[in-house]
């Protein structure tokens, strides 16, 4: 039995990783290169920062597949989901959390653990059979990246993931905003909402779509798709005048904010990024505008015209392998055994999908013998796509009830079908794991 692990990367993956093979009483050696050495989106020298959205997404583990996860993951005694849970701020029927106590909760659980030692260096790819988990995540270091280029024989693909702008809560002009979650999710109130008529709208799109954008580094490809559930703005603006209107600008669900009766042509939500209530992201508005740039297009929106931006927005690359390729079922390397991969490296996408690879390989390193999660569940519809899809042009994915079995008859109601299947197939997989 392997009493240590080295576990290379502290973001949500190695962190969850390292956190369930502790608790089944395996040493772990955690590396993480920050501060020596940071990425163009990290800020912090903490485990688990979020560098995106400060939200985990749909919470509802009835109706999407992301809150099915979301409880599994509790259930399984998931450190990120206990962090999420004690950290969270309102978001309506997200889950959203304040990312500095987020991060500050399991930096403080695992540097506390007694069976884990810390170092803070750029970690090698092991050059010996060392047992190694390695979840460096999208910014992989280049001895990292290279190293498993050379050894799967595979090219690494890569996309562009943005992050959104946040504005002071304070800046916000009242006067042209209102809080209300759509459909009155939640307390009703967790979003501010900043209208604009369609004539602001068309002064809006056209600043937007005409806007500078920062000019692709040389190691970057212009060419490279953008990952479709996180693209940035001015991208999507640029498929059509209306594309926004049915994406984080649609109107529907909300109350009517006009005195005289008319409705909002457009909409732009802001939410809550800490639990203070002082800042606020702009949903949806990942973007790659210069920042002179995003200073005045974003302004243009009447609630926005003297906002103070806490944080521009930005992009950086995310690295990924063709996992159907060079893993096996339990995320070890085909020509590196010993080695096991983790995290969005694996070709998932998103925070709880990360930290999910990353539970999931814990498991399996701390007993190779463990069973596979049914494919019936969240888990086990996630793990089928990173190492089985047959996709023969692989990309990252978030979880979505398409990468669940089809039912065997047609119900009305699949999502709620699915779910209920899933959490009936959980509870033994839980029992034979462990938990």
């Amino acid at each position: 039995m392997v009493t240590k692990i080295t576990v290379i990367g502290g973001g949500l993956a190695g962190a969850e990783a390292a956190w369930q093979l502790v608790r089944r009483g395996i040493s772990v050696r955690l590396i993480e290169q920050r501060p020596v050495k940071s990425t163009p989106a990290h800020k912090t020298d903490k485990l688990a920062e979020l560098v995106c959205s400060n939200s985990l997404r749909a919470d509802d583990p009835n109706k999407n597949a992301i809150g099915l996860l979301h409880e599994e993951m509790r259930q399984a005694g998931s450190l990120i989901l206990q962090a999420a849970d004690k950290t969270r701020v309102p978001a309506g029927g997200a889950l959203a959390v304040d990312r500095t106590l987020f991060s500050d909760f399991i930096t403080q659980a695992l540097l506390t653990h007694p069976l884990i030692t810390f170092e803070q260096k750029e970690a090698p790819f092991p050059t010996d059979n060392t047992p190694t988990l390695i979840a460096t995540g999208p910014l992989s270091s280049e001895k990292i990246t290279m190293a498993l280029k050379e050894l799967t024989g595979e090219d690494l693909f890569h996309f562009f993931d943005a992050l959104a702008p946040i504005v002071s809560t304070e800046s916000v002009d009242l006067n042209h905003a209102w809080y209300q979650s759509r459909y009155d999710k939640g307390d009703g109130k967790d979003y501010l909402n900043c209208p604009l008529t369609k004539e602001e709208y068309t002064t809006f799109y056209e600043a937007l779509t005409t806007a500078q954008t920062v000019a692709f580094k040389e190691w970057e490809n212009e060419k490279q798709a953008y990952f479709e559930g996180c693209l940035p703005i001015e991208v999507m603006a640029a498929r059509g005048f209306r594309t926004l209107l049915f994406g984080p600008m649609k109107p529907t669900g909300l109350s009517n904010p006009f005195e005289d009766g008319r409705r909002p042509f457009a909409v732009v939500q802001l939410r809550k990024e800490n639990s203070a209530g002082t800042m606020m992201n702009l949903v949806g508005f990942q973007t790659k505008l210069t920042y002179p740039e995003q200073k005045r297009v974003f302004r243009l929106i009447p609630a926005l015209h003297d906002a103070e931006f806490m944080r521009l927005g930005a992009i950086h690359r995310n690295t990924f392998v063709c996992g159907p390729k060079v893993l096996d079922d339990k995320l070890r390397l085909k020509k590196r055994p010993s080695v096991t991969l983790a995290g969005q490296l694996t070709g998932c996408e998103g925070y709880v999908e990360s930290a999910a690879i990353g539970f999931l390989a814990g498991v399996f390193m701390a007993n190779p013998d463990a069973p596979l999660p049914p494919a019936e569940t969240a888990f086990g519809a996630l793990l089928n796509h990173v190492t089985h899809s047959p996709n023969p042009h692989f990309q990252p994915m978030n979880v979505h009830f398409g990468l669940f079995p089809e039912l065997e008859e047609k119900i009305t109601d699949r999502k709620v079908a699915l779910a209920t299947r899933a959490k009936a197939a959980l509870g033994p997989w839980l029992k034979q794991i462990g938990i």
